[in-house]
């Protein structure tokens, strides 16, 4: 895949737009500095300049339908899990997608994906895929929970642009072989077999009601909801930013 890097950006998102028209998707940007980078629920992403990788896919997905745009999520999800398996071996069995798709080390998040699509009627006119992989970062100052990154578990400094290539590579291979419908039931399995919380019941938060209750992954649909069944065997079906796993000692 075509790599672009450019010194700063305020988001990657936003400014892989400038290029569109120069490039045939897809392609990629990476900024070695993102001022406003943006994370899911309208968080604000840290990444230390020169140290982390800020980066975003643009991609002309036609052959998927609107219905069905969740596949894209999967994909990218999924190629960097694969990634993070490939450099950091020792951690491979600990590397999980949480759903939609964040992608987790243990309990720890080492990066976040922004997936920004533009829709005509049935067909996805653009797909962006906006993300944010800790990589070099030591110290990690923001509110942010549980941030990890790839230096803090292995010990070692990584050439980001190496890295990005290698990763930007993987998630055109997967686009290629999995945004054709007859493949989409082989990347739910991969996606399925790579979550986070798997297994087993947790907590979880249904933030509409403020409810606190145990839950088991049963599904999740080609729009991307998720259905938790619960203690009770009441089957639950939600949005994004309609739950949220939490850990059983939070308030």
């Amino acid at each position: 895949m075509f790599l672009i890097k450019i010194p700063e950006a305020d988001s990657t998102n936003r400014q892989i737009l400038e290029f569109a028209a120069e490039r045939e998707a897809p392609f990629a940007l990476m900024a070695y500095s993102q001022t406003a980078g943006r994370g899911q629920r309208g968080n604000k992403w840290e990444a230390e300049p020169g140290r982390n990788i800020t980066l975003s896919v643009l991609f002309h997905p036609r052959t998927v339908k609107a219905s069905e745009q969740f596949i894209i999520s999967q994909a990218v999800s999924v190629a960097i899990a694969e990634t993070l398996r490939h450099y950091m071996p020792q951690y491979s069995s600990s590397v999980a997608i949480k759903w939609p798709n964040d992608i987790y080390v243990g309990n720890s998040k080492i990066c976040g994906i922004l997936i920004e699509n533009v829709i005509n009627g049935t067909e996805i006119v653009r797909s962006i895929a906006g993300i944010g992989l800790n990589v070099n970062q030591s110290v990690f100052l923001s509110d942010a929970p549980n941030p990890v990154s790839m230096r803090q578990l292995m010990g070692k400094e990584y050439d980001i642009d190496v890295l990005a290539q290698y990763l930007c590579n993987v998630i055109e291979r997967f686009a290629k072989a999995f945004f054709v419908p007859n493949h989409y039931p082989r990347l739910r399995g991969r996606y399925f077999s790579m979550l986070w919380r798997a297994q087993g019941y947790h907590s979880y938060l249904d933030t509409a009601s403020g409810e606190k209750f145990q839950g088991m992954i049963s599904n999740i649909d080609a729009s991307g909801y998720i259905t938790l069944t619960d203690d009770n065997g009441r089957q639950r079906r939600y949005a994004f930013k309609e739950v949220e796993a939490i850990n059983i000692d939070e308030p």
